[in-house]
């Protein structure tokens, strides 16, 4: 039986004149995207640009709301109180929404980015603030999240449709969190490696730890961050990996 994984990456990630990552050439090779709404990174134009782009390639729809925070990049950690959070939500939610039916399509995943998915990591509340918020916006949205962290404790909770993360160019911890970005080791740079690294997790369902140690868990998408100048190459080699070593690549 043929095994399948969702191969996605962030993107729609630029400003006004300013433009980051290789978006067209990586709708050529993923099969969803995760498009950011306008507070960590991207704007009207560029969200509209990306959703249409990636609808022409048949790519899956998704948001990716992160914390306020275009000079950080949304990798700043915030504390908001949880009305101003759902807010938050709400908001990067609808305009996701209303560029995907723009460009004749529809959302089909939601993704947190940046320190608000880190910390959602590490909190089951925050979590559950963010999902929920998510689901009471658009009930039929899969939920991504980092497994075996309070992230999957809140769509447990929740009861709701979801999936498995992983990420192609980041190490972890043995947590199952990924290793901060300060540190020595944390962005993997080689494709090859990155490669064998998903082949490997896909086919185990488990997370592979800087360690070594392995942690059991459920593996439905892989993801390589579309702002790093080697994703393009990350990207064209797990997705042969994948391939070569028996997974169908699908979209969610």
């Amino acid at each position: 039986m043929t095994r399948r994984i969702d191969l996605n990456a962030d993107m729609g990630e630029g400003y006004g004149r300013w433009r980051i990552g290789n978006d067209g050439a990586l709708l050529k090779v993923v099969t969803s995207a995760n498009i950011a709404c306008g507070m960590h990174a991207g704007d009207p134009d560029v969200m509209a640009d990306t959703m249409a782009s990636a609808v022409a390639a048949g790519v899956g729809l998704g948001a990716h709301p992160g914390f306020p925070d275009l000079q950080g990049f949304g990798r700043r950690r915030m504390h908001l109180p949880e009305s101003g959070l759902r807010n938050l939500i709400r908001y990067q939610l609808g305009a996701a929404g209303a560029m995907a039916r723009g460009a004749g399509g529809r959302l089909r995943h939601f993704k947190l980015h940046g320190a608000l998915s880190n910390m959602a990591s590490e909190s089951a509340d925050l979590a559950r603030i963010c999902f929920e918020t998510a689901l009471d916006t658009d009930p039929g949205l899969v939920i991504l999240v980092l497994p075996r962290t309070a992230m999957e404790a809140a769509v447990r909770g929740l009861g709701c449709d979801w999936a498995g993360e992983i990420f192609a160019d980041r190490a972890y911890n043995d947590d199952a969190t990924l290793i901060d970005r300060a540190l020595s080791g944390a962005m993997i740079r080689d494709p090859v490696q990155a490669a064998a690294n998903m082949v490997a997790m896909a086919g185990e369902q488990a997370i592979i730890c800087a360690s070594g140690q392995r942690l059991p868990c459920r593996i439905d998408t892989i993801c390589v961050h579309g702002d790093t100048p080697e994703s393009l190459r990350i990207a064209t080699a797990v997705r042969h990996g994948l391939e070569a070593a028996g997974f169908e690549v699908a979209p969610l």
